[in-house]
């Protein structure tokens, strides 16, 4: 009987490890070196060992399962159509329509859709049980995954008005509808407002937990997954542990309202590491974001276009879009295996401190009345928007790079007749309840600067 090779050799501990690094550092401070510090105040190691006491969290995620989502924004039915068609026969299987009020038929469109087997997610810029239940009555008979993802504190965030309703207040809307579609998911919480907006991971966890326990509090008919939508950014290891903490901190939730479904993660690349000049480098950031939300569990992810900030919704921007994601499925045999990241100490430990931390910050909101009582009084928005600050002001002296754009930039570039969108943050004077949430891009600034001197 053959001997395993690596019996042949002595196990080293983490402590001799570290003697070894010291040593080669040759006088250099260790902590000072070697470990670095991330906006989350979690501290990273160069390296994690098993002798080490890390937290390990059980995370179910089915990286085999994921699906590619395709985003289209519905204003004319018949392109519509024609486009979600087109979409599906090039590799995507679920998509997300985008509606922005209740003139559009519906029904038009889904009856000439392939809806067997088919997953939709539906985002509206309203809230009306008139609606869906017209969706409803048009997909009766058909076997489709419908997720209506209803997110009214969402819109309050964003937007700093609540939905126009016919009931009393959102919630009441919510409830109904609730209660006419037990068997459809119909909750979401839009977490990538607040990372498009630059918060850091741990408030992104708080405040996605902090939002759900204000709709389990307030719709008790809830009966069906809650949807994460979610936005990754550039931070490799970080995101897939984000998107673990997710799942392990709705859980602990969950529990304490007997309710007994996962969370459902729609996961999207981040707005805010993207950049105008230097397109191209888009692409390879999406692509790692997309990498991070299969490994990190997501169950479905919708790429971004890397042209998206400037170009109307175009064939070629949605293909390669698209076809990253098939790549990396197909040709990367990334849907080959389930909880991809089980057993790397480092992801590991990045979990459970993610998770700590989110749910002592959560902790911390409720004992001050909660989510929705500090989005009201603007502590929320304040908050991120130290984070945010933090975060710009590393960007603009370089010391957070973003190649192709305050690092190793091409000055030949020239972008200002390839505009068909407004790529920058737009304000109106309007009444708002609050002051809404702002999406802002780290390269805002240095894009308007660059155009205004081509």
């Amino acid at each position: 009987m053959t001997t395993p090779l690596f019996d042949e050799f002595d196990p080293v501990s983490s402590k001799l490890w570290k003697q070894k690094i010291q040593f080669e550092l040759d006088g250099a401070d260790y902590n000072e070196t070697m470990i670095w510090n991330s906006p989350e105040d979690i501290k990273v190691k160069p390296f994690y060992h098993k002798d080490e006491s890390i937290k390990k969290y059980p995370v179910k995620t089915t990286a085999t399962q994921f699906k590619i989502c395709q985003n289209i924004f519905v204003y004319d039915i018949e392109k519509t159509i024609e486009r979600a068609l087109d979409t599906l026969s090039r590799g995507a299987n679920s998509l997300r329509f985008t509606i922005e009020d209740e003139t559009i038929l519906i029904e038009d469109l889904l009856t000439k859709l392939p809806l067997e087997g088919l997953i939709i997610y539906f985002n509206f810029r309203f809230l009306s049980l008139d609606f869906i239940q017209r969706i409803e009555k048009t997909v009766q008979s058909k076997d489709v995954t419908i997720y209506y993802n209803l997110d009214p504190i969402g819109q309050l965030a964003k937007d700093g008005n609540w939905f126009t309703t016919k009931e009393a207040t959102n919630f009441d809307t919510l409830s109904l509808i609730s209660k006419a579609v037990p068997h459809r998911p119909c909750i979401s919480v839009n977490v990538g407002l607040y990372q498009n907006a630059g918060a850091n991971m741990v408030q992104q966890l708080a405040y996605g937990l902090g939002q759900v326990n204000e709709y389990f509090n307030r719709i008790p008919s809830i009966s069906t997954a809650i949807v994460f939508e979610v936005a990754v950014g550039s931070n490799y290891f970080f995101e897939i542990a984000k998107l673990r903490a997710f799942r392990i901190l709705f859980q602990v939730l969950a529990k304490e309202y007997n309710h007994d479904f996962d969370c459902h993660l729609l996961v999207s690349p981040s707005k805010r590491n993207k950049s105008v000049y230097g397109y191209n480098v888009n692409m390879l950031r999406t692509t790692t974001e997309c990498m991070s939300a299969i490994l990190g569990g997501a169950d479905a992810i919708a790429n971004l276009p890397y042209d998206s900030l400037y170009h109307k919704d175009n064939e070629f921007g949605d293909r390669i879009a698209r076809n990253q994601l098939l790549i990396l499925k197909d040709e990367s045999y990334f849907d080959k295996v389930n909880n991809p990241a089980d057993g790397s100490y480092y992801i590991e430990s990045l979990t459970s401190q993610l998770a700590d931390k989110a749910l002592s910050l959560f902790k911390e909101m409720e004992a001050k009345g909660g989510f929705l009582k500090l989005l009201n009084e603007g502590v929320i928005r304040n908050k991120i928007q130290l984070s945010a600050d933090k975060e710009q002001a590393l960007f603009d002296s370089k010391e957070d790079g973003l190649i192709g754009t305050n690092k190793h930039a091409s000055r030949e570039d020239r972008m200002k007749e390839e505009l068909e969108l407004y790529p920058f943050v737009k304000l109106k004077s309007r009444k708002t309840l609050i002051i809404p949430i702002i999406e802002k891009r780290l390269a805002d600034k240095l894009d308007q600067d660059r155009l205004a001197t081509e």
